[in-house]
């Protein structure tokens, strides 16, 4: 089981990758309806296996909004896309 703590930091993390990507989540999820909530629980899940979440926390400090994509590295890449479209 993960504990709390990581599935914070991980859902922050995420938030903050897609924010700077320019994608609201709470937005898709509750107005555009063009992500569903079990997807945003998955996405938060893909990004606890990242081998280096120091690193992402460092690109996104580095990077200001919008950024044209994420790292290339990034667990939840090809849906941030998508919802960015």
């Amino acid at each position: 089981m993960i504990e709390q703590a990581k599935l914070r930091r991980h859902a922050d993390l995420l938030d903050r990758m897609a924010t700077t990507v320019g994608v609201d989540l709470e937005e898709a999820v509750l107005v555009a309806g063009t992500m569903r909530m079990d997807e945003l629980a998955d996405a938060v899940l893909r990004c606890t296996d990242c081998s280096d979440p120091g690193h992402c926390a460092g690109w996104l400090a580095l990077h200001g909004t919008p950024a044209e994509q994420t790292p290339s590295y990034c667990r939840n890449r090809d849906l941030l896309m998508r919802l960015r479209a």
